[in-house]
């Protein structure tokens, strides 16, 4: 019996690391990375063979090939001599643009209604309600062709334009507004509102400081947006006023000059922040009735006016809990945004996996290159909000 127990003994350090938790992690989770990658393996051989055999080209080189299609609308010069690898250029500037505007409209939008869904208001928390169930529960892209068939291609052709100032147009067409033209010495405003922004930074940090030290508040937000308009409206007139507006003008059978707001962006816009912005409120809802009532009744107790208890009290706890399902909703957009392709807005769906592909014919790489174009933009966009979040949490002692 001893001689058995001084084996087992020998033998143990041997097996001992199959019972190991880490270890066997280690194991199982490289088995199935193997296993992945051997899956991937196979299917990208699989589908090159296939495209091989039926004479399909495959690789990146179409990118510099002439793409010979219009797009409606470019941030940057676009012609159809321009290349394929520029068209999917277009097509990703136009998405962020849409998702962009589309964001901060409906962040804006999304707070002012779940404040006014709390509003002691009678009438004012239930119109907030109603906008809510109703907007919340109609699929997006009803909303989009409501806006763009029902609403904008109703609109009166260029010669009958509804017409403000002689200077706005709006029509089926689109929207027609007056546009900056820069001259020499413009750079210096430029440079005086990037010191603007500089100095807001500042003004921030000081008057924390301040208010730390002294307990007297600071104006900021008044004082900060004197800054962002007053410094550079200074140095402009100095400056000699280096810009002058180009109108639009009614040429033939539409309008010439100005910046055009097309009807599929418009659209676009409208619907994504609607619908949006119905669930952010939601979401703003649940973040300020989370915080507890002892925290409004202690404002209360310190005389604290309410816009001064909201503003200093609520919201900064209430963003701890707003700020994850508001990333999720910041996500949904952006990939919602696709859904443009249906009123056909020139978005990266739309020019990419729409017109190239349908002239190349190479479908894997364009599928490929959309598929990490959304990914990218959505992990950037997750890593700025966790960074934001942080910033945010609760610091505990």
């Amino acid at each position: 019996m001893p001689a058995e127990n001084s084996n087992n003994c020998k033998n143990a350090p041997a097996t001992r690391w199959i019972y190991d938790p880490k270890v066997r992690g280690i194991i199982f989770q490289s088995i199935a990375v193997a296993c992945v990658a051997w899956m991937l393996f196979y299917f990208i051989s699989n589908a090159l063979h296939n495209m091989e055999s039926r004479g399909i080209a495959t690789g990146f080189s179409f990118l510099d090939n002439r793409a010979s299609f219009g797009i409606a609308q470019s941030l940057i010069s676009y012609s159809e001599n321009d290349t394929y690898g520029r068209a999917f250029i277009i097509g990703l500037l136009n998405t962020l643009l849409v998702s962009g505007i589309g964001i901060i409209f409906a962040t804006v939008f999304g707070f002012l209604i779940g404040i006014a869904r709390l509003s002691n208001n009678w009438l004012l928390s239930r119109a907030a309600a109603v906008y809510i169930e109703t907007f919340r529960n109609i699929p997006l892209l009803l909303q989009i062709f409501f806006w763009y068939f029902c609403v904008l291609r109703a609109l009166p052709g260029p010669r009958d334009s509804i017409n403000l100032l002689d200077a706005f147009f709006l029509n089926v067409r689109g929207l027609y507004v007056p546009a900056p033209v820069t001259e020499s010495g413009f750079t210096a405003v430029t440079v005086a509102f990037i010191l603007a922004i500089v100095a807001c930074v500042f003004l921030k940090k000081w008057a924390k400081n301040r208010q730390n030290l002294t307990g007297q508040p600071f104006p900021v937000f008044f004082s900060s947006l004197g800054l962002l308009f007053g410094l550079p409206l200074v140095v402009f007139l100095i400056a000699g006023m280096p810009m002058h507006w180009e109108l639009p003008a009614l040429k033939g059978f539409n309008f010439r000059g100005g910046l055009t707001v097309i009807p599929e962006l418009f659209s676009m816009v409208v619907a994504l922040t609607i619908f949006t912005a119905a669930s952010i409120a939601e979401i703003v809802r649940s973040g300020i009735m989370a915080v507890s009532k002892g925290q409004v009744e202690a404002a209360d107790a310190l005389g604290l006016k309410n816009g001064l208890t909201l503003r200093f009290i609520i919201i900064p706890q209430a963003m701890r809990v707003i700020i994850p399902p508001l990333t999720s909703q910041y996500l949904n957009l952006v990939k919602n945004s696709s859904l443009a392709t249906a009123v056909g807005y020139p978005d990266l769906v739309s020019v990419f996996m729409g017109s190239t592909l349908n002239q190349t014919g190479q479908a894997v790489e364009i599928i490929a290159m959309t598929m990490a174009v959304y990914l990218t933009i959505s992990l950037i966009t997750s890593v700025l909000m966790n960074i934001y979040n942080a910033k945010k949490a609760l610091v505990e002692r």
